[in-house]
C-alpha cells in the first residue's frame, strides 16, 4: 500500500496494489500534485486530471452565488458543476 502523508502528518490518500504489481509513479505523482492543489485553491479535480488543465470549482452554496457564478466565466455545464483553469 502507498500512504501519502500531508505534513501535519494526516492520511490523505491511500492507493493499495497486489504485492505482485508494481506500483505506478506517475500517478503517485500525478495524486499529489491534485492534493496540493485542493490546498492552494480549494477546488477539485477530474479523473485523469494533470497540472494545467481545467479543475472543478466547489457548487455555491446560496442563490445570490450561483447567480454571481454564471457571470465570472467559469465553464458551466449547469449553476453546480463549473470548471476553470487555474
Amino acid at each position: 500500500c502507498v500512504f501519502v502523508m500531508d505534513p501535519d502528518g494526516i492520511m490523505r490518500a491511500m492507493i493499495y496494489y497486489p504485492l505482485t504489481t508494481g506500483r505506478n509513479m506517475d500517478e503517485i505523482m500525478r495524486l499529489i500534485d491534485a492534493l496540493q492543489a485542493h490546498d492552494k485553491h480549494k477546488i477539485a479535480t477530474p479523473a485523469n486530471w494533470r497540472p494545467g488543465e481545467d479543475v472543478i470549482v466547489p457548487p455555491p452554496g446560496t442563490q445570490d452565488a450561483a447567480e454571481k457564478r454564471m457571470q465570472e466565466g467559469y465553464e458551466c455545464k449547469d449553476w453546480y458543476f463549473c470548471k476553470k483553469k487555474l
